[in-house]
């Protein structure tokens, strides 16, 4: 009864009706092989690993109507094993959204207390907490305080030898040993500008390579053996096992992790199947002309 269930709603999201005219597909699931995947097996696969990274388009109403999705149906299989973490939250808020995931004040409290909170997170992470706080399920804020990467991005490594013990707390205490600018999340940053390389472009990579360490540290630090941990982020981050995973991997070895992403239609069509098989687990196909949130 739930895998027919889960077919109805997957098959009523994916063709949206009008009038008498053509069924209009505003996206499909995809899985390695190029072919589409239902929703419920989906589920099933990506609840059998230690951790799931979800890349979005940040201001994708898709990505966001899956996350929410997927989180209600993974909480009907790991229970309170299930937890989060995104990128959207900055660790030195970590506090904060405790105390609010605990119920010691209303969301108007919390709101203001929070540093470097998204312009759409009303929209677009708000029923993500909600969720978490409704099931006292726990949330992390992963992400390095923004003022760290700008520092970084200045002055490179170098920034790091004049923060303050509890600074470095809040941020991946790994970047310097594993940080090679030539693994393709990082390279492909230089090339993408060609012939326009700045001067700076080491420290570009290295504010980058911050926030993947520092996210993936967080991720570890949370982590218990049985646990499921679902984690938001841009698809860059996860994208080809680059970004958090490859610093997950490089850390602790050993986990089991999964990952989806999101590309528009055209996107897609420009694909390799090499590419195809090898950006995610799965992969949510949007229609080009999707509306967005604002940011």
């Amino acid at each position: 009864m739930k895998d027919i269930v889960g077919l109805f709603l997957f098959t009523m999201v994916f063709f949206i009706q009008v009038g008498n005219a053509q069924d209009k597909v505003v996206f499909k699931l995809y899985n390695q092989k190029g072919e589409i995947v239902q929703y419920t097996k989906m589920i099933n696969d990506l609840a059998d690993s230690d951790m799931f990274f979800f890349g979005e388009y940040h201001t994708n109403p898709i990505s966001h109507w899956m996350q929410i999705e997927m989180t209600k149906s993974f909480y009907e299989i790991k229970g309170d094993k299930l937890f989060f973490g995104a990128e959207m939250f900055e660790n030195n808020n970590q506090l904060v959204l405790n105390e609010y995931l605990a119920g010691f004040y209303p969301e108007k409290k919390m709101l203001p207390e929070i540093t470097q909170l998204w312009k759409n997170y009303k929209t677009d992470y708000k029923p993500l907490i909600e969720f978490a706080k409704e099931n006292k399920l726990r949330f992390i804020a992963s992400n390095i305080p923004r003022r760290y990467a700008s520092m970084l991005n200045k002055n490179g490594m170098n920034a790091l030898d004049s923060l303050s013990v509890e600074a470095l707390k809040l941020i991946g205490p790994d970047l310097k040993k594993y940080f090679d600018p030539t693994i393709k999340a990082y390279a492909e940053m230089a090339s993408a500008m060609g012939e326009h390389v700045p001067p700076n472009m080491l420290n570009i990579q290295i504010a980058q390579a911050a926030k993947d360490a520092t996210m993936a540290h967080f991720s570890l630090k949370n982590f218990s053996k049985g646990d499921f941990y679902f984690h938001f982020n841009g698809s860059y981050h996860s994208n080809y096992n680059q970004g958090i995973i490859w610093w997950i991997n490089k850390i602790q070895p050993g986990l089991t992790i999964k990952s989806i992403t999101t590309v528009t239609k055209s996107e897609w069509e420009k694909m390799t199947d090499e590419e195809k098989a090898s950006i995610a687990n799965y992969t949510i196909v949007v229609v080009d002309n999707m509306t967005h949130t604002k940011r």
